[in-house]
């Protein structure tokens, strides 16, 4: 099966924001998140991703809803593990909802989240959500204990925080690409589907295809930068060019 692109989204509501946080109800509000996501569609993407933050810095509640309500894709919901944010994601019933770490003097998320310091939250947290039927994914470090209890909370993806390979080099990122290779084996080996995202662009994106079991690449900073020049929809298609070289064995 070729490597899936969720197009995460969220920094087309970001340069919205910038012009129309204080004015909600202009006539036009742009650029519009309903299009970006059809652009995506139509150049390739298999799922959309957004992140609703608990401060809504960029992605609004109603841009969630829209997207769930006119978009024939998967919808993946990042999010917050918090009693507000679960209650929000168990109404719009996403496809999927991706568990991460938020702290509100980022910029954005850096970093997986620590599933062994929430292991007993999470224990009640993922449950919650695969009532609602969503399909529970945690942003996470390539550490084998945050893997192992991952898969022990039963979520059934792990997404494989890829910032710190994305911004190192040489030797650094080599050891970052031995340790995302572990942690996709030991991912795939206890049944969790093995995704990846942050930080992944045309120019570092051959080097993570050195590491195998991954089902779908998660990203949105690169796509929206380049489509300043060339379009959402032809950055996209260029990235799932891109991604057809993954090896498939």
């Amino acid at each position: 099966m070729p490597l899936l692109l969720g197009v995460n989204i969220d920094h087309v509501a970001t340069l919205r924001q910038a012009r129309y946080a204080m004015n909600p109800e202009a006539p036009i509000l742009e650029p519009s998140i309903l299009e970006a996501a059809r652009e995506a569609q139509a150049g390739g993407a298999d799922s959309i991703t957004v992140h609703v933050r608990e401060d809504r810095r960029h992605m609004q509640d109603d841009d969630a809803r829209l997207l769930r309500s006119e978009i024939d894709l998967p919808l993946n919901l990042e999010l917050a593990n918090t009693p507000e944010m679960l209650a929000f994601a168990c109404e719009l019933k996403p496809d999927f909802a991706c568990l991460v770490p938020e702290k509100r003097e980022e910029v954005t998320t850096e970093g997986g989240l620590d599933v062994l310091a929430q292991f007993d939250s999470l224990r009640e947290s993922i449950p919650a959500l695969q009532k609602a039927g969503i399909k529970v994914s945690l942003f996470i470090d390539p550490e084998p204990a945050q893997i192992k209890a991952a898969a022990d909370l039963g979520a059934e993806m792990i997404e494989l925080h890829t910032g710190t390979f994305a911004l190192s080099q040489g030797q650094e990122q080599a050891e970052e690409l031995t340790r995302l290779q572990a942690g996709a084996q030991q991912g795939h080996e206890l049944g969790l589907q093995v995704n990846a995202g942050h930080g992944i662009h045309l120019e570092n994106i051959k080097e993570l295809f050195h590491v195998k079991n991954l089902i779908e690449l998660n990203i949105g900073h690169t796509l929206i930068s380049r489509s300043i020049f060339i379009g959402l929809r032809a950055a996209v298609a260029e990235m799932r060019s891109a991604m057809g070289a993954y090896p498939l064995d």
